[in-house]
């Protein structure tokens, strides 16, 4: 006889399946090649970064957890989702995980390096939001120190609408129920913002669930000024290849922007795809009388 899941919180207080239920995410996005933290970790290396990285909307702490088991960092992880950090601190043990809002939080010493994996960045909608986030950053990064991205591309939206044309469906089966979502992604011009709804349901007969979420939608030359009035330079800003594009980043490609193997299809300044690779380092406060 099936199981039936743990139920979903009552109507209302219900932000997202997928993290208030992190196995189902990493069911969703299964990535068993660690590819995300692979290219992380060669974006690391490439840059020259020291050990101690902060991983901002670690997520289910995946990611986090190989940077710290295999490439051998000491690694902080922040996430908004109490059920997020609860699976990371059980699943992918070692790094240091905190609950907080990447746009206020204050944490120890400071760090080599912050990553922003998988449009982490963009739950930040408003410019405000964005300065706030790009603050803290700089408050947590030692001079010098890297700030790594990888983010949906606002700039692919100018004209494709291949996204946008259809409903997606996907299904995941988990404990013996089978669960379909149907997503729609529409855009919201005045606001900037890529928006989605998202229902789910299931073969055992439960209500289904829908959500709606939410990405900022920046465009390369508007994350390049951003950068700069937050005293970044941009070292490597691409579209492909990267951990969720087609085809995927492989170790073998080397890393963009650094005069490695050259990107394919890509160019190290292509900004055609639907994702955004970004490196930028945090300049060192100019001297007094310089």
């Amino acid at each position: 006889m099936n199981r039936r899941p743990t139920p979903p919180p009552p109507a209302g207080t219900h932000r997202n399946l997928l993290t208030d239920r992190p196995e189902l995410y990493e069911l969703r996005f299964p990535d068993p090649e660690s590819t995300a933290a692979r290219w992380a970790e060669a974006m690391l290396r490439a840059h020259g970064a020291g050990p101690e990285v902060l991983d901002l909307g670690c997520g289910t702490g995946r990611d986090a957890g190989w940077l710290h088991r295999v490439a051998g960092r000491t690694v902080t992880g922040l996430d908004s989702s109490p059920e997020m950090i609860a699976h990371a601190r059980a699943r992918h043990p070692g790094p240091a995980y905190h609950i907080g809002d990447m746009r206020d939080f204050t944490l120890p010493g400071r760090f080599d390096a912050v990553l922003c994996l998988d449009s982490a960045l963009l739950h930040c909608h408003t410019n405000e939001d964005l300065d706030a986030l790009f603050g803290r950053i700089r408050r947590h990064l030692r001079p010098g120190g890297l700030l790594v991205a990888e983010m949906r591309n606002g700039a692919f939206f100018l004209g494709r609408t291949e996204l946008l044309d259809a409903p997606r469906l996907d299904s995941i089966t988990h404990e013996g129920i089978t669960l379909t979502s149907r997503t729609v992604l529409w855009i919201d011009h005045a606001a900037q913002l890529l928006r989605r709804t998202r229902s789910w349901a299931g073969d055992d007969g439960a209500p289904p669930v829908e959500q709606h979420s939410a990405w900022r939608l920046l465009f390369p030359q508007e994350l390049r000024h951003l950068l700069a009035h937050h005293g970044f330079t941009v070292l490597a800003l691409h579209d492909r290849p990267g951990p969720r594009t087609d085809p995927p980043w492989t170790d073998d490609v080397g890393a963009a922007g650094t005069g490695d193997t050259p990107c394919t299809p890509g160019t190290p300044d292509s900004a055609d795809g639907d994702r955004l690779h970004l490196v930028a380092r945090l300049e060192p406060p100019a001297r007094k009388g310089s």
